[in-house]
């Protein structure tokens, strides 16, 4: 290739073979030309040209056109013009973004857009949540395909590595209740109440709530965070193939252990709140141990321990479907991995929390 100048334009001759062999050196060579308001390029001394190099000219031309210039090609045999040609309509065409619609019309569009996403993604999460219930009644027909080794370990992760940051919550609830419950209830002398305040809170809405939350922050993240990086690795793909069924293996242990453990640490939240409780209330009203017991027994029914651990199987299924659905989206590359990450913690809080107001709603039109 030699590139060479004339009067009034440029000019740029061509010399041996332009094919598949040397496209990559000559679309280099052409990239670094500069750019100018003609130039003719010589192809009479060119003895071979293919669809590749056909290609390395027709998109220098594409690249001057864009510029402002043109370009001529001389000495082309009949043989090398038609090629070009061909070549030419075969270029893909760069399609311009769709204007942005500010309109009604526009504004509704995306409204249904999002509506139908929303039902698309609940229909996938009540379908996983269908697979849950078929897989485990299988297990439970033939109890030799269930695996009690990945369940057992499964609860020590989701449940028995959790028990510190939720005792830990749990109590400090418990003292923030009754440090901010003492000081209003001190102003109407009515401070004893402030065990009906925790207890009440705790045992009804807080405990298992927070548990719930951050159960889902903790388990959610990772249950997506160990299936995506399967299915990245492909080793999904490995135990279809291996006649091993994905839902069987990876989802029931995971969601049986979420709901296996997820009550147990609402009743270890439960009494850690009311030890917290328990102790502010000591330290800033007063009110002993023992008058703290029996204030408790007497003025707190056991319905409310049953409202709040009756709702702990519902949130372990959100955590555990949520998690799972969203490990089986991600796609090939890390980045899908940590986006499903993210989204699986957002979505199983959120969903937690739209459940337990349900719940409210519930146990108020019922009376409990």
């Amino acid at each position: 290739m030699i590139p060479a100048a004339e009067t009034g334009e440029a000019v740029l001759r061509l010399i041996g073979t332009l094919s598949v062999n040397t496209v990559t050196q000559v679309h280099e060579n052409l990239g670094d030309l500069k750019p100018c308001d003609r130039l003719v390029v010589d192809m009479a001394k060119v003895v071979r040209l293919d669809t590749a190099g056909a290609w390395a000219l027709s998109d220098l031309e594409r690249r001057l056109t864009g510029s402002g210039g043109t370009m001529e090609m001389r000495n082309l045999s009949a043989e090398s013009a038609q090629l070009l040609e061909s070549v030419r309509r075969a270029m893909p065409e760069k399609e311009g973004a769709p204007p942005d619609r500010k309109d009604f019309a526009a504004l509704l569009e995306r409204i249904g857009q999002t509506v139908v996403a929303g039902a698309r993604f609940l229909l996938e999460l009540t379908g996983y949540l269908g697979l849950f219930f078929a897989r485990l009644g299988r297990v439970m027909r033939h109890p030799s395909e269930f695996r009690l080794t990945a369940l057992v370990a499964h609860a020590e992760d989701v449940g028995l590595r959790a028990v510190p940051i939720v005792a830990l919550m749990a109590f400090l609830i418990g003292v923030v209740l009754a440090f901010q419950g003492s000081a209003q209830l001190r102003q109407f002398g009515a401070e004893v109440f402030v065990v009906d305040l925790i207890a009440i809170s705790i045992l009804r809405e807080l405990g298992i709530l927070l548990t719930a939350i951050i159960v889902a922050g903790r388990t959610a993240s990772a249950f997506t965070a160990a299936i995506g990086s399967m299915k990245m690795r492909e080793e999904i793909d490995a135990m279809r193939t291996l006649g091993l069924d994905p839902a069987t293996v990876l989802f029931l242990p995971r969601i049986l252990a979420l709901l296996v453990m997820l009550p147990i640490l609402g009743l270890i939240a439960d009494v850690m709140g009311l030890f917290g409780g328990a102790l502010m209330a000591w330290i800033d009203l007063g009110i002993s141990p023992s008058m703290f017991r029996t204030r408790l027994v007497e003025g707190t029914d056991v319905s409310h321990v049953f409202v709040g651990l009756v709702k702990a199987p519902v949130f372990a299924l959100i955590i555990g479907v949520v998690g799972c659905h969203a490990g089986m989206q991600v796609k090939g590359d890390a980045e899908s991995l940590g986006r499903m990450t993210s989204n699986a913690v957002v979505t199983a809080i959120f969903a937690v929390i739209v459940a337990d107001a349900m719940f409210s709603i519930f146990f108020a039109q019922i009376g409990l």
